[in-house]
């Protein structure tokens, strides 16, 4: 059983509930949770900007973080930008990429959204075919990764109770829904060999990973093929026997209606009275989006993040593809009154070294979501770790003061690149105050060093008393 891990001092404002953690509880002992928050708003006192430059100058110059910097604090509240060193100029920005992907896809799609996957009658009887949906969550049978997943053994249930009589023959995957390539210009030839990520394609399980496991630092091993990998346990639970092949679903299948889109069932196949191409045999639904983001933030999952930004490409309209994504993803953004313009992406999880953005756009993404004024980029913080706490924050935050002073009240999202090393949030000042906050380094020699001072400058806005 994982772990039940609290949801932080942003509990009360964001209405977060508890999640699952498959990590291991740290040793060191709990923070005591800082007070519910309310949404940002303009009571209390703008920090001053010359008290919070004197406070952080010393630690951005630390020879830690390497010689190129990119810094933005900004006061939700009142919208002054409370702190700045190179904040317009786009960096590497690794897993905080993450962030425009969360607050894009919540946007375009809404924290309800569900994907289906289908599978339906193939064109000759016994064949079936699995429409993939771009549910990256879906658990093979009871030991999910993933909580509240769709599983794979219920919708092999369904298939068969719809087959009768008519033996299943084979397993076609129909794998249309996405185009273009499958890994990302900019992602190392070893990621996927290092358990970093997936082939991206639109069925899988347990985000390509063979076994139901997942590591903080990468270490999973995937499915050269995932799609096939989960096809073949699919043919193996409805007792069909051959292998498995990639293929197209029947048109009657979709009855028009977009791959993976909630849609009204079908009547079941016939059993003994024919065999209709297209009928649906089986559904299941992955967990609402705003789950499948809270994940995807929590451990930095790559593959969800890339399943995520294909939902924006395919709510816009546009090709279910790294390309696609990524210019869906810049639109609905600049529609949100984003400085889009600030980012060049090249995918949705940070894996790319090609991709490029400014701390001031993820500021403002952050403090658009702080605001309280829109509901479905209110729930991107769910997922956001808590410092000392959760996710990918659960180990860090933990030395003696200062950094420890920040457990429980910084949340944020972590990035890390060989040579690169990010840290994007919110927390809460001494006084009460919520600031939004994005460190991005380049350069820095050792990636644990190089953390430490990234934790330093946030601690150092807690405890300000600007």
């Amino acid at each position: 059983m994982g772990l039940v891990v609290r949801p932080g001092p942003v509990d009360g404002w964001l209405g977060a509930e508890p999640a699952a953690s498959p990590s291991v509880a740290p040793t060191t002992p709990e923070p005591t949770p800082t007070p519910v928050l309310a949404a940002a708003d303009a009571g209390g006192t703008t920090p001053d900007t010359a008290a919070v430059a004197a406070a952080l100058d010393p630690l951005v110059s630390a020879s830690a973080l390497g010689n190129t910097v990119h810094v933005s604090v900004l006061d939700p509240a009142s919208g002054t930008v409370l702190y700045e060193r190179n904040a317009d100029k786009p960096t590497t920005p690794a897993s905080t990429t993450k962030l425009l992907t969360a607050a894009a896809a919540l946007s375009a799609r809404g924290p309800a959204y569900r994907l289906v996957t289908r599978v339906v009658a193939g064109e000759s009887p016994g064949e079936v075919v699995i429409v993939g949906a771009g549910d990256a969550t879906m658990s093979v049978d009871e030991n999910q990764l993933f909580p509240g997943a769709a599983r794979l053994d219920r919708l092999a249930e369904q298939v068969k109770k719809s087959l009768g009589d008519t033996p299943a023959t084979r397993v076609v995957v129909d794998m249309s829904l996405y185009e273009g390539p499958e890994t990302a210009t900019g992602w190392g030839s070893s990621d996927i060999a290092e358990g970093q990520v997936a082939r991206i394609q639109p069925f899988m399980t347990n985000g390509g990973r063979i076994e139901p496991v997942h590591n903080d630092f990468g270490g999973d091993p995937r499915y050269t093929n995932p799609a096939n990998g989960a096809g073949r346990l699919f043919a193996k639970a409805i007792g069909a026997p051959g292998s498995v092949r990639a293929g197209t679903a029947p048109a009657a299948a979709g009855n028009g209606a977009v791959p993976g889109a909630s849609a009204a069932p079908d009547a079941s196949a016939p059993a003994g009275n024919g065999w209709t191409p297209g009928k649906e045999l089986g559904r299941v639904e992955s967990p609402p989006l705003v789950q499948i983001v809270d994940w995807m933030l929590q451990q930095s999952d790559n593959v969800l993040a890339e399943a995520v930004a294909r939902q924006v490409a395919l709510a816009a309209g546009k090709p279910a593809s790294f390309e696609g994504a990524a210019e869906a993803m810049l639109t609905e953004l600049g529609e949100l009154g984003l400085p889009a313009e600030e980012a060049v992406l090249y995918d949705g999880s940070g894996l790319s070294r090609n991709n490029g953005i400014s701390p001031a756009l993820l500021v403002q993404t952050l403090a658009l979501a702080a605001k309280g004024e829109n509901a479905a980029l209110g729930a991107l913080f769910n997922g956001l770790p808590v410092a000392g706490w959760s996710g990918t924050l659960r180990t860090r935050f933990v030395t003696p003061s200062p950094n420890q002073t920040a457990q429980g009240i910084v949340r944020a999202k972590t990035g890390s690149l060989s040579g690169v090393n990010t840290l994007a949030g919110v927390l809460v000042n001494r006084d009460g105050r919520v600031m939004a906050f994005a460190i991005m380094a380049v350069g820095g020699a050792s990636s644990i060093s190089a953390r430490a001072a990234l934790d330093k400058v946030a601690a150092r806005l807690v405890e300000c008393g600007c």
